[in-house]
């Protein structure tokens, strides 16, 4: 059957299996018109935006430049393993997408996706700044970011560096203070799971040390890992990436967005922004770094992080966590 006969006949699976035999054959042009028909059916009452999102998230992915280009717009690929500009960069440089790539706000995160992948994309003109203002190129500070690996029906989502000198703890509650900037910037890097999943986070803000935030976070004693500035940015970029157990994946880029804007907000440099990166470290790497827990085993998705600022004698702690119910 072609494609025109396969969406009258609207067999869900045999347009699985038909968006793979074009795959196979390597036709991305009968691809991409498998796809709009799809989406016009739509209009018919035909449910078939499943098979339209499989065909651009197979475009993204497998296709060459020019038609994995195509899948950079808006609403694309709406129920994808994940966003396609992540999914794009994954398997194709920036020099590939390019030429191709749309006037979208997709496809400049497209080029930061290949920016937390190695990519030094400073000189190039085509990014349009303003969507993620951040440096197109890693810093010498930043970690080695964990990021998603796609195939043609899973994802491999990295996890962020683990842990392992541990040292237990015990602690009353320190006088809190009022730091809505930073307890927001923190409790937003697990944004998704909050409001697309069965998540909950929360953080606080304190006159004194790191232990003194856990406790008065409601976690008096337990057990806590300091950490350097590196594996600490690749924990919150990991969260902000994730969509956690339901919700959708923001992509490592959009996670490294709101690492550093966390970053801007405990060292008070938001008003600043976007930040110079060497300023912007200067500042991060004065501060003191932890990851903590209760000593129960963690299932399904957390972060919990504590930032301590001895010069203000301040610290911050910061509690995420989701499970697949």
């Amino acid at each position: 059957m072609n494609n025109e006969q396969l969406v009258e006949l609207a067999d869900l699976d045999e347009l699985v299996r038909h968006v793979d035999r074009l795959v196979d054959d390597a036709d991305w042009d009968g691809l991409v018109d498998l796809r709009d028909r799809c989406r016009r059916a739509l209009e018919r009452g035909k449910q078939l935006w499943p098979a339209a999102s499989l065909a651009e998230y197979r475009l993204a992915l497998d296709a060459p430049g020019k038609w994995a280009a195509s899948a950079l717009v808006p609403d694309a690929g709406r129920f994808a393993l994940g966003p396609l500009s992540e999914v794009a960069a994954s398997s194709h440089t920036w020099a590939e997408l390019a030429p191709h790539a749309p006037p979208t706000p997709q496809a400049s995160i497209a080029a930061h996706e290949r920016v937390v992948r190695g990519e030094d994309l400073t000189e190039d003109d085509r990014v349009d700044q303003q969507v993620l203002e951040l440096p197109l190129v890693l810093q010498a500070w930043e970690p080695r970011y964990p990021v998603a690996e796609y195939k043609a029906g899973e994802a491999n989502f990295a996890s962020p560096p683990a842990v392992s000198t541990w040292k237990a703890y015990e602690s009353s509650p320190a006088p809190t203070v009022d730091d809505n900037e930073a307890r927001r910037a923190l409790v937003d890097l697990a944004a998704a799971w909050v409001t697309e999943s069965n998540g909950r986070a929360e953080a606080d803000a304190v006159e004194g040390d790191a232990v003194g935030a856990l406790a008065a976070l409601g976690a008096p004693r337990g057990r806590i890992a300091e950490v350097d500035l590196a594996r600490a940015l690749a924990a919150m970029a990991w969260t902000g990436a994730s969509g956690g157990a339901h919700g959708r994946r923001r992509g490592m880029a959009a996670g490294r967005f709101a690492a550093w804007w966390a970053l801007a907000a405990v060292t008070g440099l938001l008003d600043e922004w976007p930040v110079a990166p060497d300023r912007l470290h200067a500042a991060a790497a004065s501060l003191r770094w932890y990851r903590w827990d209760t000593g129960e085993p963690d299932t399904g998705w957390s972060l919990r992080l504590a930032v301590e600022d001895t010069q203000r004698a301040r610290a911050w702690a910061m509690s995420a966590v989701d499970a697949a119910l």
